[in-house]
């Protein structure tokens, strides 16, 4: 056989596989499970008195879907937190804000790293998030252990103790109207979160 058929022959099959590949990756829409995602933070109130007193604190009902590039974005709205079970009823002009979105946290995970693992596998992956608040821009970097548990189901837990800058917290208006409207004047300068999400393939 002359070369030109066999490097056409090479040349489709590499083609072959790549379109496989891109198939699989746009039919593995990776996104969170609202019932299964939520994250935990310990918030020690500092009191007038200078008692501290620790609240847990829960962010539930998470949604998002990785994109095709990977980017995953999660809009966070006050009915999500647990905030409207501590005040009960709220006022009328803050009824109207409870599925407003606060901030949108966005982060980058190609789907690929998790396509690959195989059911029991974990990988750890250190995620940037960036937040977007009323035109204030923050980044964390948060360390996440995922451990795929089933074909279709891939699980999301903090790979290592992360603690947020309390200090940093207050600075945000947002943050500091919602630890304001708990009651919260001043806290301590570490707040211990705890990731605990679930991804499904739909």
């Amino acid at each position: 056989m002359s070369p030109k058929p066999i490097i056409r022959r090479v040349m489709g099959i590499g083609l072959a596989a790549g379109l496989a590949l891109s198939c699989g990756l746009a039919q593995a829409a990776w996104q969170l499970d609202p019932n299964q995602s939520r994250v935990t933070a310990t918030v020690t109130e500092i009191t007038s008195g200078g008692e501290s007193i620790t609240h847990d604190h829960a962010l539930r009902r998470m949604e998002g879907q990785i994109s095709a590039d990977g980017t995953l974005k999660l809009p966070i709205r006050l009915n999500q937190t647990d905030v409207l079970d501590r005040l009960g009823n709220l006022p009328p002009w803050m009824s109207s804000l409870t599925n407003t979105t606060l901030v949108t946290v966005v982060t980058h995970l190609p789907p690929e790293r998790i396509n690959s693992l195989a059911v029991g596998q974990s990988t750890v992956e250190i995620l940037t998030l960036r937040t977007d608040s009323n035109g204030e821009q923050r980044q964390e970097k948060l360390p996440v252990r995922f451990t795929r548990e089933a074909t279709d189901i891939v699980r999301a837990r903090n790979a290592e103790p992360v603690s947020l800058d309390g200090r940093e917290l207050m600075k945000n208006q947002t943050v500091r109207s919602i630890l304001s409207l708990m009651g919260y004047q001043q806290i301590g300068d570490e707040v211990p979160v705890e990731l605990n999400a679930v991804l499904v393939d739909r």
